[in-house]
């Protein structure tokens, strides 16, 4: 028996979220749609010029791992914050939704990381994010007895940024297949995918990673074609199980021939993306580490995603079982 349905690896991230136009954007010299790694000076700066906030817990990992505990999943997280006020509020978190997060924090310095959102009124958010202690993380960290008793072990592809980070994927990579395990991971963002695409490809194509996560821009940027139907069948022939979000056309996922499309939630109003790929992907491994169908596995992503987007913060507040189980998909 597995411990573990999913056992994720990601950046320990506060979110510090708030409201802006596009002059503040401009002003700033933040890049509109993207993550930006930046300093601690940078993050405070930042910080003051910001309107009213929302701190919660985040990381895009981090927020797989709730949505994955909140349908009723045994979920993990291995992740790195620092002994102070944004840790001790990041800890809280995880372990009050019910995630086994017991990686070993730091004395104080780096800071615990923080990424500052910037949600504009046509709800796409800018995120400026500073690692802190996050680019700590490393293979000592993760811990090979629950990596073998994970079902599927799910990373972000953010981590590439940290070398020791990368080590540590790696290796738990080994870890989970020798357990025969299967390991799972998100493109991120496009920007990311353009910084790494010959690693991504290669943890693809020698079967590193069986199920990787994508939204439309991610792969084609993977495959660097403008052309989405190209993209996905390069990414069809690269990995065991492809999952593509498209926004409000839904979402793709492959699988050999296999070619299965999932339809978007109807929504009142779409207030905030942010969240939306990690709470897609809780509610496809939660599907996946249940046994069900691949068309199962998206329509409760695309449950979790729907349901995301329409509050600030990139956790659904509602008790996702509760709400799979009231539209008849668990």
């Amino acid at each position: 028996m597995s411990d573990y349905d999913v056992l994720c690896i990601g950046n320990a991230i506060v979110d510090i979220m708030a409201q802006c136009d596009e002059a503040f954007l401009e002003t700033n010299g933040i890049t509109k749609g993207a993550m930006k790694l930046i300093d601690a000076s940078r993050a405070d700066l930042l910080y003051s010029r910001m309107g009213p906030a929302i701190k919660s817990s985040g990381g895009s990992a981090g927020n797989t791992a709730a949505g994955v505990a909140s349908f009723g999943g045994r979920a993990a997280f291995v992740g790195k914050v620092s002994r102070d006020p944004l840790g001790e509020i990041y800890t809280h978190d995880m372990l009050a939704q019910g995630v086994a997060f017991d990686t070993k924090p730091l004395n104080g310095q780096p800071q615990t990381a923080r990424s500052m959102i910037f949600v504009t009124p046509d709800s796409e958010r800018s995120m400026n994010t500073y690692l802190g202690a996050c680019a700590e993380l490393g293979p000592d960290d993760v811990d090979a007895d629950k990596t073998s008793r994970a079902k599927v072990t799910y990373f972000e592809g953010y981590l590439w940024d940290a070398i020791r980070a990368k080590e540590a994927i790696r290796q738990t990579a080994t870890l989970a297949h020798a357990a025969g395990r299967e390991v799972s991971m998100t493109l991120s963002d496009p920007f990311c995918v353009n910084r790494y695409r010959d690693e991504f490809l290669e943890l693809l194509r020698t079967s590193t990673v069986d199920i990787v996560f994508g939204n439309s821009h991610e792969i084609q940027s993977l495959y660097q074609t403008v052309s989405f139907d190209e993209a996905l069948d390069a990414l069809r022939k690269d990995c065991n199980i492809g999952v593509v979000t498209r926004s409000e056309r839904g979402s793709v996922i492959v699988c050999g021939n296999q070619t299965i499309f999932i339809k978007v939630m109807q929504i009142p109003e779409l207030v905030d993306t942010t969240g939306a790929g990690d709470s897609y992907a809780a509610g496809f491994l939660y599907g996946y580490t249940s046994g069900r169908s691949l068309r199962d596995c998206g329509n409760l992503g695309s449950l979790a995603a729907g349901l995301v987007i329409q509050q600030i913060g990139p956790r659904p507040p509602q008790n996702l079982r509760r709400e799979a189980e009231q539209v008849g998909l668990l």
